[in-house]
């Protein structure tokens, strides 16, 4: 996992999830935090707004889309 990620974070999938219909590089929200932050309930969205997906993901299958003072590129690199 790139960085801490929270509550209402923007983030993006990291690896294809087949058996959910989700793929690399979707871009969603986090509605929940789990634990200690081992997983993480999120919200997939179409272009109207409509739901169409809450799965709880682990940390490793995403990453936040937010800097915090850093790169992303650097992020990713360093977790």
């Amino acid at each position: 996992m790139a960085g801490i990620i929270e509550l209402l974070d923007t983030v993006a999938l990291t690896t294809d999830v087949p058996a959910l219909g989700l793929s690399a590089g979707e871009i969603r929200a986090v509605v929940e935090v789990l634990g200690d932050g081992a997983a993480f309930e999120v919200e997939f969205c179409d272009n109207d707004g409509t739901t169409y997906g809450l799965h709880t993901l682990r940390a490793d299958q995403i990453v936040a889309l937010h800097s915090r003072g850093k790169s992303l590129q650097r992020a990713l690199l360093l977790g």
